[in-house]
């Protein structure tokens, strides 16, 4: 069996990791180290950011147990 507070965990590290490589991608992107068009690394990189810093807390309030 498996502990769902520990999955929940994972899945809130997950999404943090995931913004964190989107960050570093977008911002390859923006310095233009990588050939894509610099406007899709400004998004790749705002995007990591919501991912790193607003969807853990969205996520751990909306799995918050009852008091």
């Amino acid at each position: 069996m498996s502990d769902p507070a520990r999955d929940r965990f994972f899945a809130i590290q997950a999404v943090r990791i995931a913004g964190v490589v989107q960050v570093v991608i977008g911002m390859l992107i923006a310095a233009e180290s990588i050939a894509l068009p610099a406007w899709a690394g400004y998004v790749l990189l705002a995007n990591g950011l919501i991912d790193t810093f607003v969807i853990p807390l969205l996520l751990a309030r909306r799995w918050r147990s009852p008091r």
